[in-house]
């Protein structure tokens, strides 16, 4: 085999992979309907589609954890059988998930090693296997310390760690499921880093994104998936956000949302030095103060896991405080039930939906009217009124757009931007005074995702005090006026969104404060 069949690690190259014909089904689904896909050494592929689209279950056909109902995939011209994950490693085929499949209290070492063979059994080889990791960094600028256990490092490195680990088994052809969700600007740059240097040498990248604008910055090839079906690929130079979206939802989509000015009212919202415990029983903040106007949107952008999980809970009164205070409109809420809080009308979209924002086996309708069922015109007596709720949920189902069969669907069985659709109607019909949004678009594609940013936009309006939590910078710039950086439990600034950048955004969310001229009112 010449040289310039190998990868610097020694390892052989995917020249090209094809995917053709792969059709996948499921009970009453077609998910890959004879889809095709080929991507080669050296080049960066973007897989791109809604939600629902088939992405996933395309990848998991690859990567050995579906079996295709239809097709074949060939390695090299070669057709090749996989049948597990074990087969895709041995193949040369790495994936690196969404979210991190790290051992928290291993080290960096251990977790590479994890489930590998030794060649020392009984004993492990770390040193052996430490020296390799050196290796492998140095080749593909992934600086991490072998030694180090992996709670002890930031979202960036425990990335970087995941790469190693399908460097470590030999990936020539690495599949990167939404690589960029959890990583702060600068850590995204150094990320993109490595993905070119890796491309350079050989690798073949498959890149899932739903951020047209790295999918652009960082692919050579761009092919699009829409309800299992692949409707076209092209080159990405000459490429537009517009044109990619358009591809993947069949028609124009509003790439910015119109911000009209909205003058910002009495405070309605207003934190004074909260303080509270994570799930682990360690400071989770630190001393919070925020204020929130009707009439504006604040954004509270910050890596995931400083914070920003334990604030929304606090303030709608499902974790406890260990010190502070809690304030709607003026009145002091702190300690008030959930239920209490509501009859405050305060709002909130929970982070997870499936989990915190509805009852997955409950139909549509009865999931809408969560809030209220025990009040008239829902119910009298303790009985609820059916009439009176069918009526109520069939006008906010075409108010809002939810694609269901029927008002007596399970929640379960729709998609997930249907979910969070349930979801709004329920909190933004009661017209709420303060309204808490936990990564109301996480995992939605960019359809669902113009159609939340609408109804945020519209509440605004309404007058509304929202604090909307995210980890995607790019939402809070188009919709917040303030924006507020949390890092390790504490706001480090508050900066108008007018003056903010993406680059001073991310060196905040690392833990630089900002200067004082920067800070916003």
């Amino acid at each position: 085999m010449a040289d310039s069949d190998l990868l610097p690690s020694g390892r052989p190259k995917i020249s090209r992979l094809e995917m053709e014909g792969i059709s996948k089904r499921f009970p009453g689904v077609l998910a890959n309907d004879r889809v095709d896909l080929d991507v080669c050494s050296g080049e960066v592929h973007a897989l791109l589609g809604e939600n629902g689209a088939g992405k996933s279950t395309l990848m998991k056909v690859l990567y050995g954890m579906y079996r295709p109902d239809e097709g074949e995939i060939k390695i090299n011209g070669k057709p090749v059988n996989i049948e597990s994950p074990v087969d895709a490693i041995e193949l040369g085929i790495g994936m690196i998930h969404q979210h991190f499949m790290l051992v928290e209290s291993l080290t960096v070492a251990e977790n590479v090693a994890l489930g590998l063979p030794s060649s020392t059994e009984p004993l492990t080889d770390l040193d052996r296997v430490s020296r390799r990791i050196l290796e492998l960094a140095e080749i593909y600028g992934l600086q991490v310390d072998p030694d180090a256990c992996i709670w002890q490092l930031a979202v960036g490195q425990k990335q970087r760690v995941e790469i190693l680990k399908a460097l470590y088994r030999g990936a020539a052809l690495l599949i990167l499921d939404e690589p960029t969700a959890v990583l702060t600007p600068q850590e995204v740059d150094e990320f993109f880093a490595t993905i070119r240097q890796m491309v350079k040498d050989g690798h073949a990248i498959i890149f899932i994104s739903h951020k047209l604008h790295e999918v652009i910055d960082i692919s050579n090839r761009v092919t699009v998936l829409r309800d299992g079906r692949r409707i076209g690929s092209c080159p990405t130079e000459g490429a537009t956000k517009a044109s990619l979206a358009r591809m993947m939802v069949g028609r124009e989509v509003t790439m910015k949302p119109e911000r009209a000015d909205v003058e910002r009212a009495k405070v309605r919202l207003s934190l004074k030095d909260l303080r509270a415990q994570s799930d682990r029983e360690t400071p989770a903040l630190r001393g919070v103060d925020l204020e929130v106007h009707s009439g504006e949107i604040v954004g509270l952008a910050g890596v995931s896991g400083n914070g920003q999980r334990e604030l929304a809970q606090v303030i709608t009164g499902l974790r406890p405080l260990t010190g502070g205070q809690v304030f709607l409109e003026g009145k002091d809420v702190t300690g008030h039930s959930p239920g209490a809080l509501t009859e405050q009308m305060l709002a909130y979209i929970p982070e997870e939906r499936m989990k915190d924002g509805m009852i997955q086996d409950f139909s549509v309708a009865e999931n809408m009217i969560l809030r209220d069922h025990h009040k008239e015109p829902f119910s009298r007596r303790g009985l609820l009124i059916l009439r009176v709720i069918a009526s109520y949920a069939d006008k906010l189902i075409k108010r809002f757009q939810v694609k269901t069969p029927s008002r007596e669907t399970p929640a379960k069985n729709l998609s997930g931007g249907n979910i969070q659709k349930v979801v709004l109607a329920r909190e933004l019909s009661r017209q709420p005074r303060v309204l808490i949004a936990a990564q109301p678009t996480r995992g939605l594609d960019i359809g669902a995702t113009e159609y939340v940013h609408a109804r945020l936009l519209e509440q605004r309006r309404e007058g509304t005090a929202i604090l909307l939590i995210s980890e995607d910078l790019d939402e809070i710039l188009a919709l917040s006026n303030r924006i507020a950086v949390i890092y390790e439990g504490q706001i480090m600034g508050v900066v108008d969104c007018q003056e903010a950048t993406p680059e001073q955004l991310g060196l905040i969310m690392a833990g630089v404060r900002p200067e004082p001229a920067a800070q916003a009112a």
